[in-house]
């Protein structure tokens, strides 16, 4: 039997280290420290970062700068700006990881699964067909081929031309 080691999943599983707040605000107000937190594009409304736990490799989330849970508190140029970082997202992970589709998704309230129902946020998981595999199932364990580092890097520079 061979051991797959993954340990930055264990501040996930324990909860260790988990400061209270909203971790998305805290993010946004770490001026000087996008790289390090995953931020891969700010706009004057809305950001774009890496889930440190992703469900697959180019896990993006697209959030409102402003702190809100609603979808409908979301301002016409929230709205608008979001879905064009959404879009964007898209586009470049297909340029720099070539997945075969995408599963793009709001959890709104905790009820829907929401890990942080106070602020809003839309997941990007990029799929690629047949990255189901028998590891979940026997082991309880997901495959992430690729480091957070590298995939970062990757899109960063995408982000950098297109947005500043």
């Amino acid at each position: 039997m061979k051991n797959l080691w993954a340990p930055w999943r264990m501040t996930y599983v324990k909860g260790d280290d988990v400061e209270e707040g909203c971790f998305l605000c805290r993010t946004l107000n770490e001026d000087g420290k996008d790289e390090e937190n995953y931020v891969l594009c700010r706009t004057a409304l809305v950001f774009v970062i890496m889930n440190l736990f992703p469900y697959s490799n180019g896990h993006l989330m697209v959030s409102p700068r402003r702190h809100i849970g609603e979808f409908l508190e979301l301002t016409e140029e929230e709205r608008n700006e979001l879905m064009r970082l959404i879009q964007l997202s898209v586009g470049f992970l297909g340029e720099a990881m070539g997945p075969h589709g995408y599963n793009i998704g709001i959890n709104l309230g905790q009820a829907a699964g929401a890990g942080v129902a106070e602020h809003l946020h839309v997941h990007i998981v990029p799929r690629w067909t047949g990255d189901t595999n028998f590891m979940p199932i026997l082991a309880d364990v997901k495959l992430i081929p690729d480091h957070l580092d590298s995939t970062f890097r990757k899109l960063k520079v995408l982000f950098d031309k297109a947005v500043g």
